[in-house]
């Protein structure tokens, strides 16, 4: 560390700028793990001092706020544990997140809707970052898809343990004979893709639409074709973007995801390293979810992969998924 913050002190760091937003990038990521670790040492060495004095003292009232101190250093403990388990090349960066609505039609439109709320939830409680970039409405209710930007440290390492189908149980609002329904949803992750590395695009071999952006945004997103959507001839991808007014905008949010879709395409066809970057495509239907959450007759969210259940469906709803994306982190790394 001091000897990249020698570098970044000379004259000359600037001259060669991309060899100095390298050492920036590089002391930065060297921050994220010594100021967490210096911050856990003091505060667990504050307690080590003051416990003995303040069980001599017999003060129940600073006993107990030195527990709770102790209980927060082993939390943020636990974090820096997990994120020592996010060394994939891609685990720093940020994504895009993508649901589509599977077999069931309103349902599973309404079913993406509501994970969409969950998921940017969770991302408020982490405090990172999240826009939409794309979302296209169900005929009836919900949505039939959308694609969000999540920026936040490590974005994509934790995200990425979504990936998969999920799976809902419960008595459709949509059906008058209040029958129980079974729909489902995928949800696709995928890391940005800087300018630190480097995607052959030519431009011949993408297609290129407009049309007219949905949803809020006044009278300008009505009235002309700013939304852009790309579709990469070679290998089918498609990516669209309707968040930028201007449609110069959504073409280079556009050629962004298609660049991180076609990094993750040729990572995926790389041996076992970048396995967790590819997964396999499966059906959004039976069969193929990695979680199911279950409103009625009873109320319970199980991932298929770890096995970590949770009765409060409520709270999982409201965001509180970390225990399924620490328990998959642990299990899968």
């Amino acid at each position: 560390m001091d000897e990249l913050h020698a570098l970044m002190e000379a004259h000359s760091f600037w001259e060669d700028p991309a060899e100095a937003q390298k050492v920036i990038a590089e002391t930065n990521l060297l921050k994220e793990w010594t100021l967490p670790y210096d911050d856990i040492q003091q505060r667990f060495s504050n307690v080590e001092a003051l416990y003995p004095e303040a069980e001599e003292a017999g003060d129940p009232n600073l006993v107990e706020d030195l527990l709770k101190e102790l209980d927060l250093v082993e939390k943020k403990l636990s974090e820096l544990e997990i994120r020592r388990m996010l060394s994939g090349e891609m685990d720093g960066k940020n994504c895009y997140l993508s649901i589509n609505a599977g077999a069931g039609g309103t349902e599973a439109c309404d079913w993406a809707l509501m994970l969409s709320r969950m998921y940017q939830r969770w991302v408020s409680r982490r405090g990172w970052d999240i826009e939409t970039l794309d979302c296209v409405d169900g005929e009836v209710a919900g949505i039939k898809s959308i694609t969000f930007k999540i920026c936040g440290s490590y974005a994509y390492g934790y995200c990425k343990a979504e990936k998969g189908v999920h799976r809902l149980v419960r008595i459709s609002p949509f059906d008058a004979n209040a029958k129980r329904h079974t729909s489902f949803a995928s949800v696709d992750v995928i890391p940005e893709v800087g300018d630190d590395i480097e995607i052959d695009v030519r431009m011949e071999d993408i297609r290129v639409d407009t049309y007219r952006a949905s949803g809020a945004g006044g009278q300008h997103v009505n009235k002309t074709d700013s939304a852009v959507r790309m579709t990469h001839i070679p290998t089918n991808i498609i990516v669209s973007c309707q968040r930028e007014r201007s449609q110069i905008q959504n073409r280079d949010a556009c050629l962004k995801m298609l660049k991180a879709k076609l990094y993750e395409q040729e990572l995926a066809q790389r041996k076992a390293k970048i396995e967790k970057m590819g997964g396999e495509k499966k059906e959004i239907a039976w069969g193929s979810q990695i979680r199911s959450y279950v409103f009625q007759p009873y109320t319970l969210v199980k991932d298929t992969r770890t096995d970590v259940e949770v009765g409060n469906i409520q709270a999982v709803m409201d965001g509180d998924i970390d225990a399924f994306v620490i328990a998959y982190l642990k299990e899968y790394g």
